[in-house]
């Protein structure tokens, strides 16, 4: 089967609004949360979310074009610009190549909805935006990258949840290693810090008030944020003949469904995506050196994942783990994309990134955790782990360029 290198990456996030100041970020364990700043925010009683600071859409787009964006579209768009740029392809070249574009959202344009609903019931206007519709449909960020890039190939939306960054590179992956395309341009995107948002994960009870600790002592939630991350993946040989510079390469990919419990993982199915993921790789345990791990600060699933972890590794020397929603947030379905994007960029620098805000690590676990300082090591093969509501799993293995 043929080889996938990633030759691009692009990303916007609350600790930088590319991938040169969000990875430098990153690797100093700072920190993206902060106090919450939206409309209506006197609706919310969390203070905190993990959202892009310092950007001005006008910046980067028309009025005739923003008329159409919804927040979440307009992180897309920037992420893949910096991605195609990233990967030294030509645009035109890249059309006639018939490359596809495979983006992952969790909600869609929630900014658009929550003002829309709020001009209707809270101001009791009849009408909304004649373009309400175009701008907050799911598969809005993917057909806006298509435009905007001029990429003619199959474009869908990815809707897995937390999940659905991570599938949709893999799906992007799986359709390169098969023939079906030469370079696919792929990531998630999220921007659903809206009131209405807010109120709903208040109500299920599992948003931190201070901050995200992923596996610390005292981790007490997640906190939501927002985003995008785009990966160029490209056939191997392709980007070999063409002087492009290689990441890393995309190895394997697991997925699964747990068809159990809505929110609450399955720690045998969640195994499973990780077994397959390593399988499809040609890998096993010993030769896994990194784990990015799902990581929400969430007492419940940090406990699940790290158990899942242990197992898996019980008789193999346990990887280091680390968790980068302690400074980025969850950004829902941007946040598998973002991931990989940061696991290709460990395996490039030969970095393991630290996991911000774990100042008390919980010993119990048993995982090999990097906490405040990144760690400069080897790393031959990483996993990316992502776990969503609906018990959906999807796990990537990447490897670093010989």
């Amino acid at each position: 089967m043929t080889r996938v290198a990633v030759t691009g990456v692009g990303a916007i996030s609350p600790v930088g609004n590319n991938v040169t100041d969000a990875w430098r970020a990153i690797v100093a364990g700072e920190n993206g949360i902060g106090p919450l700043d939206i409309a209506r925010g006197h609706l919310v009683t969390c203070p905190i979310a993990a959202q892009v600071r310092d950007f001005r859409p006008a910046d980067h787009f028309s009025l005739k074009q923003l008329s159409v964006l919804d927040r979440t579209s307009q992180f897309a768009i920037l992420s893949a610009r910096e991605a195609l740029s990233d990967s030294g392809l030509d645009p035109a070249a890249t059309a006639s190549a018939n490359t596809p574009v495979i983006i992952g959202t969790g909600v869609g344009g929630m900014n658009t909805l929550d003002d829309n609903f709020h001009a209707i019931y809270g101001e009791g206007k009849p009408r909304v935006h004649p373009l309400s519709i175009p701008k907050l449909m799911t598969n809005a960020p993917a057909s806006q990258i298509s435009m905007d890039l001029g990429l003619h190939g199959m474009t869908l939306a990815i809707a897995s949840a937390c999940a659905s960054g991570a599938h949709a590179v893999g799906m992007a992956f799986q359709m390169i290693r098969s023939g079906a395309a030469r370079i696919a341009v792929c990531g998630g995107t999220e921007a659903c810090i809206t009131a209405g948002t807010m109120l709903g994960w208040e109500a299920l009870r599992v948003l931190s008030s201070d901050t995200c600790r992923p596996f610390a002592a005292n981790r007490s939630g997640l906190v939501l944020g927002e985003g995008a991350a785009t990966l160029v993946l490209e056939e191997w040989a392709q980007a070999v003949d063409r002087g492009a510079r290689i990441y890393a390469e995309v190895t394997g990919f697991g997925a699964n469904a747990d068809a159990a419990d809505l929110t609450s993982p399955d720690p045998g199915s969640t195994r499973q995506a990780m077994e397959i993921a390593m399988k499809d790789a040609g890998l096993v345990a010993s030769q896994i050196d990194y784990i990015n791990a799902h990581g929400t600060g969430t007492n419940m699933n940090d406990r699940i994942e790290s158990g899942i972890i242990c197992d898996l590794f019980r008789d193999a020397p346990l990887p280091l783990v680390s968790s980068t929603k302690g400074a980025l947030g969850h950004s829902l379905g941007a946040t598998g994309a973002m991931e990989a994007l940061l696991t290709v960029k460990a395996l490039h620098h030969q970095v393991v990134p630290p996991t911000a805000n774990c100042e008390q690590p919980d010993e119990t676990l048993g995982l090999d955790l990097v906490t405040q300082t990144a760690r400069h090591v080897r790393i031959r093969h990483a996993l990316s782990n992502s776990f969503a509501f609906g018990g959906l799993n999807a796990v990537l293995a990447f490897s670093a360029v010989d």
